[in-house]
């Protein structure tokens, strides 16, 4: 609870500064307030806790993947220093979104009581929607954000309908008390309802197919900053709230359930992988990709009971490839009218830093060793078949293969290609962020122990 109330009230600070003119500040203070918020959040790992008759729980499932969530936000604001140089908006004002939407995110994996969840889905999506928009002079942006809102607000609809089903056949929004009704014989017809609805409007979240129009457009139209954040932070979190709230309600018990988690995590990986075959703008390949790691997280479902550390280590290896990916996809394109590939000519030439660092995080998505990527997929492999479930790990290695493919075309372009241009400027930040980023993913590439042993 410390740790939401800590972030409302930089979020708040940095308004202030905007106020008073300490501009310069603003950034510099958010990182380090947020790292004091970090050692605050890992203080309270062993020491579980509920607010407020149950609203705010505090685990170590929440502070495991707050920390991580702060990690992320921390990488995203470094990454606005030269992002919004020439923003007519206040730097404040995108500051202040992105820590109120880690608000939201936290309390997304803190909820105890599903208004709690309801409340952390709308302050994280509602802050999606303005930042897909906030590019107000860049067409794409608008559409991006006119898309995200319309699409998102219908998944809202759907997610607050199921929670009503929920209410309506257990007569309580408390998790505790509908985890322990959930095990009776006898369930309301609304209780699996509502479980599907809320399902539905998560998977929307993820853009898990058939859920996952809208990522394509949204990713390629939204500012580059804030196609990261949706790529890495928001998905992370959708995903770790879906577990959450499965496993509190004992979903994986249902057979019939577990079959539709199957399909739709191998139609997933399937779709996203081939559809990022085609793409030629940078955007739009890594939000298939995304999609198609959607699919790989959902494979977490099928085990609810053991699973845990396991999403945790594949989220992290994931979001830290993404994260550095951005990275180096801001400073390439940045004042550029697309993020194409043709854009990435040459880069291993003329920046062989961040082109090995790009390699990095791409050969991380495809499950390559050393990196992280490798072991998150193989211990999530495991589990899986151990769960009984060999044909989704067959689908899941050849989708891991077909992914090569995209992949190495942007890699092949960094080192094959003639380049297009030369760019001198080396804004430290991105350097930093990259270089650190990729050193993460590395370490617990080499020491999954790290990760895996938190939640085990």
């Amino acid at each position: 609870m410390t740790t939401l109330i800590a972030i409302v009230g930089l979020g708040i600070l940095s308004l202030i500064f905007e106020i008073f003119d300490f501009r310069k500040a603003i950034i510099p203070v958010t990182i380090i307030g947020l790292l004091a918020i970090l050692g605050l959040t890992v203080s309270e790992f062993n020491s579980p806790e509920s607010y407020y008759n149950n609203m705010i729980v505090v685990s170590k499932f929440s502070v495991s993947f707050s920390s991580l969530f702060i990690v992320l936000t921390i990488f995203l604001i470094a990454l606005s220093h030269n992002f919004y140089d020439n923003h007519q908006s206040k730097l404040s004002d995108y500051i202040a979104i992105k820590i109120f939407l880690l608000a939201g995110a936290v309390a997304m994996v803190s909820f105890g009581n599903l208004a709690m969840f309801f409340l952390g889905i709308e302050i994280l999506s509602i802050s999606l929607y303005i930042l897909a928009a906030s590019n107000r002079v860049n067409i794409k942006s608008n559409e991006a954000g006119m898309k995200y809102f319309l699409m998102g607000s219908f998944a809202s609809g759907i997610i607050l309908f199921g929670i009503c089903m929920i209410y309506g056949a257990m007569g309580s929004f408390d998790i505790v008390e509908i985890s322990d009704m959930s095990q009776s014989a006898e369930l309301p017809i609304w209780f699996p309802i509502g479980i599907v609805l809320v399902t539905i409007g998560m998977l929307f979240k993820i853009a898990a197919v058939p859920f996952h129009f809208w990522a394509p457009d949204v990713y390629e139209g939204s500012p580059t900053l804030t196609t990261a954040l949706m790529s890495t932070l928001a998905k992370v979190v959708a995903i770790a709230t879906l577990y959450k709230l499965l496993s509190a309600m004992n979903a994986d018990i249902n057979y019939s359930f577990q079959i539709v988690v199957v399909i739709i995590s191998i139609a997933s990986m399937t779709v996203g992988n081939i559809m990022a075959l085609r793409q030629v703008n940078v955007k739009r390949m890594l939000a298939f990709s995304g999609i198609s790691h959607a699919g790989f997280m959902l494979m977490a479902l099928l085990s609810l009971s053991t699973s845990a550390g396991s999403l945790l280590y594949y989220t992290s290896a994931y979001a830290l490839s993404g994260i550095a990916a951005f990275s180096v996809i801001l400073y390439v394109c940045k004042n550029r009218e697309n993020e194409d590939i043709v854009n990435f000519h040459g880069l291993g030439k003329t920046n062989p830093l961040l082109a090995a660092i790009l390699t990095a995080s791409l050969l991380s998505m495809a499950g390559i060793p050393i990196f992280a990527g490798f072991f998150a997929k193989l211990v999530l492999f495991s589990q899986t078949i151990q769960a009984g479930y060999l044909v989704v790990v067959i689908f899941a290695v050849i989708n891991s293969i077909i992914s090569v493919g995209y992949y190495f075309k942007l890699i092949l372009a960094m080192y094959t290609k003639e380049p297009n241009e030369t760019r001198t400027a080396k804004p430290f930040l991105i350097y930093a962020v990259a270089v650190v980023a990729i050193l993460l993913n590395i370490i617990i590439g080499l020491f999954p122990s790290l990760v895996l042993d938190l939640l085990a």
